[in-house]
C-alpha cells in the first residue's frame, strides 16, 4: 500500500516538473526570439542611416 503511494507521488512530482520545465523552455524561447528581432530591427536603422550618409555623399 505504501509503495502504490510511493509510487504515485513520484509519478506527480515528474509530472509537475516537466510542466514547470515545459514552460520555462517556452518563455526563454519567446524571450530569445524578441530579443533578436529587436536587434535585428536596430541594425535595419544603422543600415538605412549608413545608406542616407552614402546617398548624401554621392551627390
Amino acid at each position: 500500500m505504501i509503495d502504490v503511494i510511493i509510487s504515485q507521488i513520484v509519478v506527480i512530482a515528474l509530472v509537475i516538473l516537466f510542466v514547470i520545465s515545459f514552460t520555462l523552455f517556452i518563455r526563454r524561447l519567446l524571450v530569445n526570439s524578441t530579443e533578436k528581432v529587436n536587434q535585428l530591427r536596430q541594425i535595419e536603422k544603422k543600415l538605412d542611416q549608413l545608406i542616407e550618409l552614402m546617398e548624401k555623399q554621392n551627390k
